[in-house]
């Protein structure tokens, strides 16, 4: 079994040329639908909304032991004018090159190839999901209907195989007080200043007392009030928590920190609006013996690594799913306007996949 390059390269670039932010991914869906079918795949349309569905490849007449996950969905363009794919050299660069349509073309070629020389696996299953980048609704829809004891999900690691992942908090922090005129303001009666002081005590906590915690804080805004103290201030922080720390008690210290001083003339409201586990998967059980076997003979480094970021695969461990993410592409170029990915790599993912599900997915058990 053998990939065709120019065949990925020429679907990478297409899908980058689609332009797909999460909630607008029908275009992306409509183009592989018809691609898939052109190729002979067996594609089941799985609906998410009344817009917008997950596109499934395989026999769903048999158990699926081992299903390859990718999200079609991206951000939104930094600039609509320069979102679509440009090569140079070895590199691709477009929206969502890395995060994750190099995942997502390497996935779909490795099936794409398996199909074409003599057919695909029969515990095999494809799974190309939405809505990833805002509510993950694509991968709860899977998760509703069908089930598989193993998956990899191709977000970008730079083909490090990532058994472990960071848990994730969305927290939503508001201070709020009365609005009056700016020439009687004071500090202590002031919605921004008191989260402002706020979110200086967060810092302190996190690099003092919690230096491996990855935070961000993603917005922080107020109610434009005029020339007058606004009566709500308001900020949205990410917390990325590595898998060994218990995310009820992070919470609950962040909590404590942000509750430390009191505001006597603000209220506070803290929400956790998000909360994932993180996790880590031993190693063993047939994928990962499968994965290693394949390194070894493409002498690649077998060097687990810990994912950094939320993913679909949160929800699908959360579900019952041991999920290993593994793609092409770094998570340092996701989100940024010059993503890129290697295509070298992406085509060495996508013979990765074609083994792997070759290897694993006939196999019956897999605990």
């Amino acid at each position: 079994m053998t990939i065709q390059q120019k065949r990925l390269k020429r679907l990478l670039r297409q899908m980058i040329d689609i332009y797909s932010p999460s909630g607008k991914e029908e275009a992306v869906l409509d183009f592989l639908r018809g691609y898939l079918k052109r190729r002979g795949l067996p594609v089941k349309v799985m609906p998410v909304d009344e817009r917008r569905c997950n596109l499934l490849v395989g026999n769903l007449e048999v158990e699926p032991r081992l299903a390859l996950v990718g999200h079609l969905d991206t951000v939104p363009a930094c600039d609509l004018d320069r979102y679509a794919a440009e090569e140079a050299g070895d590199t691709i660069r477009g929206l969502g090159a890395a995060d994750m349509k190099g995942g997502c073309a390497a996935m779909i070629e490795a099936f794409t190839a398996g199909h074409e020389e003599g057919g695909l696996p029969p515990g095999a299953l494809l799974c190309l999901v939405v809505g990833e980048e805002e509510t993950g609704d694509g991968a709860r829809q899977l998760m509703r209907e069908i089930h598989f004891p193993w998956a990899v999900i191709g977000e970008p690691t730079g083909l490090a195989p990532c058994l472990r992942c960071f848990g994730y908090l969305e927290l939503e922090v508001a201070t709020l007080g009365r609005r009056v005129h700016a020439s009687v303001a004071t500090p202590r009666k002031s919605p921004v200043a008191a989260l402002l002081r706020k979110m200086l005590r967060l810092i302190r906590y996190f690099e003092g007392e919690r230096p491996e915690l990855v935070y961000n804080i993603r917005d922080l805004f107020s109610h434009r009030a005029g020339f007058a103290v606004p009566e709500r201030c308001d900020a949205w922080l990410d917390v990325h928590v590595p898998p060994h720390l218990a995310m009820g008690e992070i919470l609950s210290e962040i909590e404590e920190s942000l509750n430390r001083e009191s505001e006597t003339e603000v209220r506070t409201e803290f929400t956790c609006r998000t909360i994932d586990a993180g996790y880590e998967i031993p190693e063993k059980g047939p994928v990962v013996a499968a994965l290693r076997s394949i390194y070894a003979e493409r002498a690649m480094p077998w060097e687990p690594a810990a994912f950094r970021s939320h993913s679909d695969a949160n929800q699908l461990w959360a579900s019952g799913v041991k999920a290993i993410v593994l793609g092409p592409g770094e998570l340092s170029q996701a989100h940024t306007e010059e993503e890129s990915v290697s295509f070298a790599e992406v085509c060495r993912a996508a013979e990765i996949y074609l083994e792997l599900i070759k290897r694993t997915a006939p196999q019956e058990g897999g605990a």
